[in-house]
């Protein structure tokens, strides 16, 4: 018996917080093994590697001539951010992306080892050539800001532009197409290194090299708890 005003939580077998089911996520990405330890504290800087942009071209993937701007190139001196995105950026498919508020594509540096070794695992040809920024179609490559930390409504304050996480980003065969192997969308899927899109509250410029601070919203919906339908989606139609 609990003494008076103290109260006992139970917890039934197999009830689970979705923010408990999401972070499963990150530890299934099969057939990968050796995944990364995510840490829980946050890094001491957060800084962009790097800015990348690209335009609309065609693209080979499952057998078939598309047009996309997933591939991103880096570029130098500052980068003027407006309301639909980076200057000299392109979407090919405005339905899937680009918009208010998938304006701006950001993705976590730390991920490029764990997507080194899926490309070599896959066979994957040329998978010891490093993976450039840009490789994963992102705008921002950034250093110090994983998917766990990120909320909906959490802002990126950079010191000339404000950025606001809006959603995770949802792989396609496209993504199969530039990382080299057929499965490479369903390893976004299970491991959850899915990265973020950003809209844009202040617009202004960007530079590599700068600093930025990750400012809490309102916090009621975690990244990964929101990409968790999304992936099994990815995963049940492989």
């Amino acid at each position: 018996m609990g003494t008076r005003g103290s109260c006992r939580r139970v917890v039934r077998p197999g009830s689970y917080s979705p923010m408990t089911r999401a972070a499963r996520v990150y530890h299934r990405a099969l057939p990968i093994r050796n995944l990364p330890t995510m840490s829980s504290s946050p890094p001491v800087v957060r800084q962009i590697v790097s800015i990348n942009v690209g335009t609309a071209r065609p693209l080979l993937a499952q057998g078939r001539r598309v047009l996309s701007a997933i591939g991103k190139r880096p570029v130098d001196g500052p980068v003027e951010v407006r309301a639909l995105g980076l200057a000299g950026d392109e979407q090919a498919d405005l339905s899937v992306h680009g918009g208010l508020s998938k304006a701006v594509y950001a993705y976590p540096a730390e991920h490029a080892a764990f997507w080194q070794r899926a490309r070599a695992e896959a066979g994957a040809g040329l998978f010891d050539e490093p993976l450039p920024p840009g490789r994963f179609g992102e705008n921002l490559t950034l250093r110090g800001l994983l998917e766990t930390e990120l909320w909906i409504g959490d802002r990126l304050v950079f010191p000339d532009c404000v950025l606001v996480v809006s959603e995770p980003r949802q792989p396609c065969f496209k993504f199969n197409a530039v990382m080299g192997f057929a499965h490479a969308a369903k390893v976004m899927a299970e491991s959850g290194f899915c990265g973020c899109y950003l809209s844009v509250e202040q617009a202004g410029t960007l530079q590599a090299g700068q600093a930025f601070e990750l400012v809490p919203g309102a916090r009621q919906r975690s990244l990964p708890e929101v990409f968790l339908p999304k992936a099994r989606r990815i995963t049940r139609d492989d």
